[in-house]
């Protein structure tokens, strides 16, 4: 594991060092910004794959700008697969917020094994291996343990094109107001990051890919929080809403306050 895991930090600075480099080449307002922002992704995915199956030539990889077809896979079928996010947080990162990073972790057959998130701007590199624990810059990490819904401070993720009146409005409201205060950041992957590290002390998302969030869900429950999908069942990383937390009896009131905002939901659906 520990060759995995010094293999993954490599690449994720690697692929960090290159999003800082790319950073200043444009400004946002500039036509055509997507596209250098694109080339971005992919300058980091590629230093990234060059980097992980050089290493582990046997190994799958996944990652986000693949799926546009902008980079080929490893071994499909492999027992070990990397899942990639080589930017996460791009309206951040176009924008000039220094809220972005790398996500990088190992899979082996649905379970995630080892994973890196690492943050270029502050240059945080937080590291996880299943059984041994989650790290921040090498010292170990914790959740917050915060216990009460009006005591946490709560991340969440939900699509840009909300319809009014839908059940993602209705559970933040839920949340907003029962809270002590809502946060979106605009990175799923540091939203995880932080909730293992204390900083926040519950994070639910519905608008997520599996390479946005799987090494930052491992750090949650290495460093001591839960994570489930949204109604309370067991989380499925090819399926990824969820609800994490730092402490049990917040998970609670988490599940209370959304199956509130369904009921809500569900009586202003009928009066229409």
């Amino acid at each position: 594991m520990s060759e995995f895991l010094t293999v993954c930090e490599r690449a994720a600075r690697a692929g960090g060092k290159v999003l800082m480099d790319w950073r200043d080449k444009f400004q946002w307002r500039e036509k055509g910004p997507r596209d250098l922002v694109t080339e971005a992704d992919f300058a980091s995915q590629k230093v990234i794959r060059e980097i992980l199956l050089t290493a582990f030539p046997d190994h799958d990889f996944l990652g986000e700008e693949q799926v546009a077809g902008a980079t080929p896979p490893g071994r499909p079928g492999a027992e070990y697969r990397w899942l990639v996010d080589p930017l996460d947080g791009t309206s951040n990162y176009v924008h000039k917020l220094q809220n972005f990073a790398v996500s990088i972790a190992l899979e082996r057959r649905g379970e995630i094994l080892a994973g890196v998130v690492y943050d270029p701007v502050v240059e945080e590199c937080y590291t996880v291996a299943r059984g041994g624990g989650a790290f921040l810059n090498g010292t170990r990490i914790a959740t917050s343990g915060c216990a009460k819904i009006d005591e946490a401070l709560v991340a969440v993720s939900f699509s840009n094109k909300l319809p009014r009146g839908s059940i993602e409005v209705s559970r933040f409201l839920e949340v907003l107001h029962s809270s002590q205060s809502v946060r979106r950041l605009g990175s799923a992957a540091l939203n995880l990051a932080y909730l293992a590290a204390g900083r926040l002390d519950a994070y639910y998302a519905t608008s997520v890919q599996s390479w946005d969030v799987a090494a930052g869900l491992l750090l949650v429950e290495e460093a001591g929080g839960l994570v489930t999908s949204l109604d309370g069942g067991t989380f499925q990383l090819n399926k990824p809403q969820f609800v994490a937390v730092a402490s049990r009896s917040l998970q609670r009131e988490m599940f209370q306050l959304l199956a509130r905002a369904e009921a809500a939901h569900s009586a202003e659906e009928e009066r229409r």
